[in-house]
């Protein structure tokens, strides 16, 4: 058993096998707080508790699933050229959501740590939440943060906002699906535009286009803004 547990191909089946599961919970119930990435996750700390399995074991195999990070965001595009006409017409409002979103991420997380008195480390880590996740890691390290608390703040980020954001957007009234996927892909990243995108393929196009967008600008406003706020 435990010769089987260090192959890489434990990793990736567990994750992949609890995923399923959770997913299909969510479908059976109903249940949009019953996020299949919240509950694979904690479905996977359970077993690598309740069986004693190193973390570095697991990651043989879970390490392809971050790989596939990368493959999956690039995979956005597809609604992004359906709706590429509508996207052309509005690019101003989209580039101005996209900077503001940039804006706000950034320097809320500076604002909200400054007050706590949050270590800097930390609230480095937490300055690119609502990036997703390959490109907050790099802006995290590039900034002196911790890559791995950063993913794990992105991940709750995207949660949250796959979980609650559509209802908050309709509760304040923003029914316009091209200012709705801006706010979730500059808010919540790719597990917010998964929302998206099982709701409208505009919004989840733009929220796409918001994800690539506020990513790089965020990037760019990383380090000046924490330089400029917490010296």
């Amino acid at each position: 058993m435990t010769d089987i547990i260090k192959e890489p191909i434990f990793g990736l089946m567990a994750t992949l096998i609890l995923y399923l599961f959770a997913k299909r919970l969510q479908q059976a119930t109903k249940k949009r707080w019953l996020q299949p990435m919240l509950v694979s996750a904690l479905l996977l700390i359970v077993l690598l508790n309740f069986a004693h399995i190193d973390y570095s074991d697991y990651n043989q195999g879970g390490q392809f699933i971050t790989f596939l990070l990368g493959p999956a965001t690039i995979a956005l595009a597809i609604p992004l050229v359906r709706q590429l006409p509508v996207l052309q017409k509005n690019w101003r409002a989209i580039m101005t959501g996209v900077v503001v979103g940039a804006l706000v991420g950034v320097v809320s997380v500076l604002i909200v740590a400054s007050f706590f008195d949050a270590a800097r480390e930390i609230t480095l880590s937490l300055t690119p939440k609502s990036v997703t996740t390959p490109i907050a890691m790099e802006i995290a390290r590039s900034l002196g943060g911790i890559p791995s608390l950063t993913a794990a703040a992105v991940i709750l980020t995207g949660v949250l906002g796959a979980m609650a954001g559509p209802e908050i957007l309709t509760f304040v009234g923003v029914k316009n699906q091209i200012a709705r996927g801006l706010a979730i892909g500059a808010a919540a990243h790719a597990l917010g535009t998964n929302r998206c995108l099982e709701e409208n393929e505009l919004a989840g196009a733009v929220s796409g286009v918001a994800i690539v967008l506020v990513g790089i600008a965020t990037s760019l406003l990383a380090s000046p803004l924490s330089r400029l706020l917490l010296n």
